[in-house]
Protein backbone atom coordinates (compact mmCIF):
# COMPACT_ATOMS: atom_id res chain seq x y z
CA UNK A 1 0.00 0.00 0.00
CA UNK A 2 1.54 3.69 -0.63
CA UNK A 3 2.02 5.97 1.96
CA UNK A 4 0.03 8.81 2.95
CA UNK A 5 1.33 12.11 1.66
CA UNK A 6 23.47 35.38 38.24
CA UNK A 7 25.88 37.15 36.19
CA UNK A 8 27.94 40.24 36.95
CA UNK A 9 26.06 43.32 35.06
CA UNK A 10 29.15 44.93 33.59
CA UNK A 11 30.53 41.30 31.87
CA UNK A 12 27.13 40.93 30.73
CA UNK A 13 26.39 44.23 29.40
CA UNK A 14 30.15 43.81 27.65
CA UNK A 15 29.22 40.36 26.37
CA UNK A 16 25.78 41.53 25.16
CA UNK A 17 26.79 44.45 22.60
CA UNK A 18 27.15 42.23 19.55
CA UNK A 19 23.66 40.58 20.17
CA UNK A 20 21.92 43.62 21.01
CA UNK A 21 23.06 44.96 17.44
CA UNK A 22 21.62 41.85 15.94
CA UNK A 23 18.07 43.01 17.36
CA UNK A 24 15.65 45.27 14.87
CA UNK A 25 16.53 48.94 14.84
CA UNK A 26 13.04 50.98 16.30
CA UNK A 27 11.34 47.62 17.26
CA UNK A 28 8.60 48.55 19.42
CA UNK A 29 6.00 45.98 22.13
CA UNK A 30 3.11 45.82 20.98
CA UNK A 31 0.38 44.00 23.26
CA UNK A 32 -2.16 41.70 21.81
CA UNK A 33 -5.48 39.94 23.31
CA UNK A 34 -3.18 37.26 25.22
CA UNK A 35 -3.00 33.81 25.12
CA UNK A 36 -5.51 30.85 24.92
CA UNK A 37 -6.32 29.33 27.88
CA UNK A 38 -7.00 25.94 27.06
CA UNK A 39 -4.06 25.84 25.28
CA UNK A 40 -2.12 27.14 28.02
CA UNK A 41 -3.26 24.60 30.53
CA UNK A 42 -2.31 21.78 28.34
CA UNK A 43 1.01 23.32 27.81
CA UNK A 44 1.82 24.32 31.47
CA UNK A 45 -0.46 20.83 33.39
CA UNK A 46 -0.48 18.34 30.52
CA UNK A 47 0.87 15.13 30.86
CA UNK A 48 2.76 14.78 27.74
CA UNK A 49 5.93 16.09 25.25
CA UNK A 50 6.35 18.60 22.55
CA UNK A 51 7.26 17.10 18.92
CA UNK A 52 9.82 19.29 17.19
CA UNK A 53 8.72 19.06 13.45
CA UNK A 54 10.95 22.13 13.01
CA UNK A 55 14.19 21.21 10.55
CA UNK A 56 14.84 23.67 8.47
CA UNK A 57 17.29 24.47 5.36
CA UNK A 58 20.17 23.13 6.54
CA UNK A 59 19.21 20.30 8.39
CA UNK A 60 16.32 19.17 5.67
CA UNK A 61 18.43 17.00 4.07
CA UNK A 62 19.94 15.29 7.22
CA UNK A 63 16.21 14.80 8.31
CA UNK A 64 15.29 13.40 4.81
CA UNK A 65 18.27 11.17 4.53
CA UNK A 66 16.85 9.58 8.03
CA UNK A 67 13.71 9.28 6.29
CA UNK A 68 15.19 7.45 3.51
CA UNK A 69 15.01 9.61 0.81
CA UNK A 70 18.82 10.72 -0.35
CA UNK A 71 20.18 13.87 -1.44
CA UNK A 72 20.13 13.27 -4.98
CA UNK A 73 16.28 12.41 -5.03
CA UNK A 74 15.45 15.69 -4.98
CA UNK A 75 16.76 18.33 -7.95
CA UNK A 76 16.56 21.76 -5.96
CA UNK A 77 15.58 23.31 -2.44
CA UNK A 78 11.72 23.67 -3.27
CA UNK A 79 11.56 19.46 -4.00
CA UNK A 80 13.67 19.11 -0.77
CA UNK A 81 10.73 21.34 1.07
CA UNK A 82 7.99 19.91 -0.72
CA UNK A 83 9.53 16.22 0.65
CA UNK A 84 9.82 17.49 4.30
CA UNK A 85 6.59 18.91 4.37
CA UNK A 86 5.14 15.72 3.29
CA UNK A 87 6.86 13.62 5.85
CA UNK A 88 5.58 15.82 8.69
CA UNK A 89 2.07 15.49 7.29
CA UNK A 90 2.35 11.55 6.87
CA UNK A 91 3.56 12.06 11.23
CA UNK A 92 1.10 14.59 11.62
CA UNK A 93 -2.00 12.96 10.76
CA UNK A 94 -1.02 9.52 11.97
CA UNK A 95 -3.24 8.17 14.65
CA UNK A 96 0.08 8.01 16.96
CA UNK A 97 0.19 11.43 16.64
CA UNK A 98 -2.23 13.17 18.78
CA UNK A 99 -2.72 15.33 22.24
CA UNK A 100 -3.35 12.37 24.32
CA UNK A 101 0.48 12.10 24.61
CA UNK A 102 1.69 14.86 22.50
CA UNK A 103 0.82 18.41 23.92
CA UNK A 104 2.74 20.61 21.44
CA UNK A 105 3.92 20.92 18.24
CA UNK A 106 7.26 22.83 17.08
CA UNK A 107 6.90 24.24 13.62
CA UNK A 108 8.97 25.34 10.57
CA UNK A 109 7.82 28.32 9.37
CA UNK A 110 7.15 26.83 5.58
CA UNK A 111 5.19 24.07 7.85
CA UNK A 112 3.18 27.10 9.43
CA UNK A 113 2.26 28.49 6.17
CA UNK A 114 1.33 25.37 4.47
CA UNK A 115 -2.16 23.43 4.78
CA UNK A 116 -2.73 19.48 5.68
CA UNK A 117 -5.55 17.85 4.29
CA UNK A 118 -6.75 21.40 2.86
CA UNK A 119 -6.78 23.20 6.65
CA UNK A 120 -3.96 25.33 7.79
CA UNK A 121 -1.15 23.46 9.73
CA UNK A 122 -1.60 25.24 12.83
CA UNK A 123 -5.50 24.93 12.96
CA UNK A 124 -5.50 20.88 12.14
CA UNK A 125 -3.59 20.45 14.72
CA UNK A 126 -4.98 22.29 17.24
CA UNK A 127 -8.98 21.64 15.98
CA UNK A 128 -8.26 17.94 14.80
CA UNK A 129 -5.31 16.74 16.96
CA UNK A 130 -5.80 18.95 20.25
CA UNK A 131 -1.77 19.69 19.68
CA UNK A 132 -0.78 23.08 20.38
CA UNK A 133 1.65 24.63 17.64
CA UNK A 134 4.23 26.51 18.36
CA UNK A 135 6.57 28.21 15.51
CA UNK A 136 10.69 28.44 15.07
CA UNK A 137 11.32 31.59 14.63
CA UNK A 138 15.31 32.15 14.55
CA UNK A 139 17.47 32.12 11.44
CA UNK A 140 20.24 30.50 12.22
CA UNK A 141 23.91 30.59 14.48
CA UNK A 142 26.21 32.97 14.17
CA UNK A 143 29.63 32.42 13.87
CA UNK A 144 30.94 30.86 17.41
CA UNK A 145 32.48 33.94 19.80
CA UNK A 146 33.61 33.58 23.16
CA UNK A 147 32.24 29.70 23.47
CA UNK A 148 28.88 29.96 21.90
CA UNK A 149 26.92 30.54 19.38
CA UNK A 150 24.29 33.20 18.97
CA UNK A 151 21.43 33.94 16.89
CA UNK A 152 21.74 35.85 13.34
CA UNK A 153 19.61 38.88 13.51
CA UNK A 154 15.60 37.82 13.13
CA UNK A 155 15.10 39.64 9.67
CA UNK A 156 11.20 40.84 9.22
CA UNK A 157 10.48 39.90 13.01
CA UNK A 158 7.65 41.71 13.89
CA UNK A 159 5.61 40.49 11.07
CA UNK A 160 6.76 36.92 11.22
CA UNK A 161 5.26 37.56 14.42
CA UNK A 162 1.96 39.58 13.45
CA UNK A 163 1.39 36.52 10.57
CA UNK A 164 2.24 33.99 13.43
CA UNK A 165 -0.88 35.56 15.38
CA UNK A 166 -3.10 35.37 12.47
CA UNK A 167 -2.31 31.58 12.10
CA UNK A 168 -3.10 30.98 15.72
CA UNK A 169 0.27 29.85 17.18
CA UNK A 170 0.52 29.82 20.69
CA UNK A 171 4.01 30.84 20.83
CA UNK A 172 7.76 30.59 19.27
CA UNK A 173 10.85 28.83 20.23
CA UNK A 174 14.66 30.45 19.01
CA UNK A 175 18.07 28.25 19.64
CA UNK A 176 21.66 29.65 20.63
CA UNK A 177 24.42 27.18 21.22
CA UNK A 178 26.79 27.54 24.18
CA UNK A 179 30.28 25.03 23.32
CA UNK A 180 32.32 26.08 26.13
CA UNK A 181 31.66 27.47 29.69
CA UNK A 182 32.60 31.31 28.98
CA UNK A 183 30.88 33.54 31.75
CA UNK A 184 30.44 36.63 28.91
CA UNK A 185 29.36 33.88 25.90
CA UNK A 186 26.89 32.47 27.74
CA UNK A 187 25.42 36.05 29.36
CA UNK A 188 24.94 37.39 25.80
CA UNK A 189 23.30 34.02 24.99
CA UNK A 190 20.77 34.30 27.68
CA UNK A 191 20.48 38.26 27.23
CA UNK A 192 19.93 38.07 23.77
CA UNK A 193 17.38 34.90 24.22
CA UNK A 194 14.95 37.25 26.53
CA UNK A 195 15.85 40.67 24.44
CA UNK A 196 14.39 38.58 21.43
CA UNK A 197 10.91 37.00 24.24
CA UNK A 198 10.42 40.40 24.95
CA UNK A 199 9.14 41.06 21.37
CA UNK A 200 7.54 37.78 21.11
CA UNK A 201 5.88 38.53 24.44
CA UNK A 202 4.45 41.70 23.26
CA UNK A 203 2.48 40.20 20.63
CA UNK A 204 0.58 38.00 22.92
CA UNK A 205 2.89 34.83 21.88
CA UNK A 206 4.21 32.71 24.39
CA UNK A 207 8.31 32.33 23.75
CA UNK A 208 10.75 29.22 24.27
CA UNK A 209 14.03 30.30 24.88
CA UNK A 210 16.69 27.33 23.64
CA UNK A 211 20.31 27.67 24.65
CA UNK A 212 21.48 24.19 24.33
CA UNK A 213 24.67 23.23 25.82
CA UNK A 214 26.65 20.67 23.30
CA UNK A 215 27.25 17.65 24.40
CA UNK A 216 29.92 16.89 23.06
CA UNK A 217 31.64 19.90 25.22
CA UNK A 218 34.15 18.85 27.66
CA UNK A 219 32.93 21.47 30.28
CA UNK A 220 29.41 20.93 30.04
CA UNK A 221 28.67 20.84 33.38
CA UNK A 222 30.06 23.93 34.52
CA UNK A 223 28.50 25.87 31.23
CA UNK A 224 25.06 24.18 32.45
CA UNK A 225 26.20 25.84 35.75
CA UNK A 226 26.33 29.64 34.15
CA UNK A 227 23.51 28.92 32.32
CA UNK A 228 21.65 28.18 35.20
CA UNK A 229 22.13 31.16 37.20
CA UNK A 230 22.13 33.36 34.07
CA UNK A 231 18.50 31.98 32.99
CA UNK A 232 17.27 32.69 36.55
CA UNK A 233 18.38 36.12 36.87
CA UNK A 234 16.92 36.92 33.44
CA UNK A 235 13.58 35.10 34.58
CA UNK A 236 13.92 37.48 38.02
CA UNK A 237 13.54 40.47 35.68
CA UNK A 238 10.66 39.89 33.58
CA UNK A 239 8.09 42.00 33.69
CA UNK A 240 5.33 40.80 36.52
CA UNK A 241 2.45 38.55 34.38
CA UNK A 242 4.31 37.25 31.79
CA UNK A 243 5.80 33.88 31.10
CA UNK A 244 8.43 31.71 29.09
CA UNK A 245 9.13 28.22 28.43
CA UNK A 246 12.94 26.80 27.97
CA UNK A 247 14.12 24.53 25.96
CA UNK A 248 17.73 22.85 27.54
CA UNK A 249 20.07 20.17 26.59
CA UNK A 250 19.24 17.17 28.89
CA UNK A 251 21.40 18.04 32.34
CA UNK A 252 24.47 16.04 33.33
CA UNK A 253 23.31 16.55 37.02
CA UNK A 254 19.83 15.09 37.79
CA UNK A 255 17.22 17.07 38.53
CA UNK A 256 19.44 20.56 37.59
CA UNK A 257 16.52 22.66 36.63
CA UNK A 258 13.63 22.11 39.36
CA UNK A 259 14.51 25.43 41.25
CA UNK A 260 13.97 26.52 37.05
CA UNK A 261 10.59 24.83 36.40
CA UNK A 262 9.42 26.44 40.04
CA UNK A 263 10.28 29.71 38.83
CA UNK A 264 6.87 31.64 38.84
CA UNK A 265 7.58 33.28 35.20
CA UNK A 266 8.65 29.55 33.76
CA UNK A 267 5.43 27.88 32.35
CA UNK A 268 7.02 24.53 31.30
CA UNK A 269 11.15 23.15 31.04
CA UNK A 270 11.40 20.62 27.76
CA UNK A 271 15.19 18.93 27.08
CA UNK A 272 16.24 18.17 23.33
CA UNK A 273 17.91 14.61 22.59
CA UNK A 274 20.83 16.87 21.03
CA UNK A 275 22.33 13.73 19.55
CA UNK A 276 21.58 11.17 22.24
CA UNK A 277 20.28 8.01 20.85
CA UNK A 278 15.92 7.56 21.83
CA UNK A 279 17.09 5.18 24.11
CA UNK A 280 19.89 7.39 26.02
CA UNK A 281 17.93 10.35 25.76
CA UNK A 282 14.40 8.89 27.35
CA UNK A 283 16.91 7.42 30.35
CA UNK A 284 18.25 10.35 30.85
CA UNK A 285 15.16 12.02 31.25
CA UNK A 286 13.69 9.49 33.27
CA UNK A 287 16.19 10.99 35.94
CA UNK A 288 15.31 14.43 35.81
CA UNK A 289 11.71 14.64 37.26
CA UNK A 290 8.90 17.28 35.81
CA UNK A 291 11.59 17.27 32.83
CA UNK A 292 9.37 16.34 29.43
CA UNK A 293 10.66 15.39 25.65
CA UNK A 294 10.82 18.14 22.68
CA UNK A 295 12.21 15.53 20.92
CA UNK A 296 12.95 15.70 16.53
CA UNK A 297 15.71 13.04 15.79
CA UNK A 298 14.87 11.08 18.33
CA UNK A 299 10.91 11.24 17.87
CA UNK A 300 11.37 10.21 13.98
CA UNK A 301 13.71 7.22 14.81
CA UNK A 302 12.98 4.38 12.54
CA UNK A 303 10.07 6.21 10.23
CA UNK A 304 10.96 5.27 6.78
CA UNK A 305 9.26 6.65 3.21
CA UNK A 306 9.45 2.90 2.52
CA UNK A 307 6.96 1.75 5.20
CA UNK A 308 3.59 0.83 4.21
CA UNK A 309 1.20 2.82 6.52
CA UNK A 310 0.42 0.34 8.88
CA UNK A 311 4.43 -0.24 9.97
CA UNK A 312 5.21 3.15 9.79
CA UNK A 313 2.15 4.27 12.48
CA UNK A 314 3.58 1.19 14.19
CA UNK A 315 6.97 2.46 14.31
CA UNK A 316 5.62 6.14 15.65
CA UNK A 317 3.62 4.44 17.90
CA UNK A 318 6.21 2.97 19.24
CA UNK A 319 8.28 5.88 19.78
CA UNK A 320 5.81 8.75 21.15
CA UNK A 321 4.98 5.67 23.87
CA UNK A 322 8.26 5.55 24.98
CA UNK A 323 8.83 9.13 24.97
CA UNK A 324 5.63 9.41 26.75
CA UNK A 325 7.08 7.13 29.17
CA UNK A 326 10.17 9.18 29.63
CA UNK A 327 8.41 12.42 30.08
CA UNK A 328 5.98 10.95 32.97
CA UNK A 329 8.49 10.01 35.23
Amino acid sequence: MAPRSAVPAASASAALRPACEQLPSGSIRVDRGGVDHDQQEQIAQGKGFFAALDQSGGSTPKALKQYGIEENQYPDEAQMFDLVHQMRTRIITSPAFSGDKILAAILFEQTMDRTIEGVATASYLWDRKRVVPILKIDQGLADERHGVQLMKPIDGLASLLERAVHEGMFGTKMRSVVKHADEAGIAAVVEQQLAYADQVLGHGLVPILEPEVDIASTDKRRSEELLKGAILAGLDALRAGTQVMLKISIPDANGFYQDVMEHPRMMRVVALSGGYSRREADERLRRNPGLIASFSRALAEGLSAQQSDQEFDATLQRSVDEIYAASRS
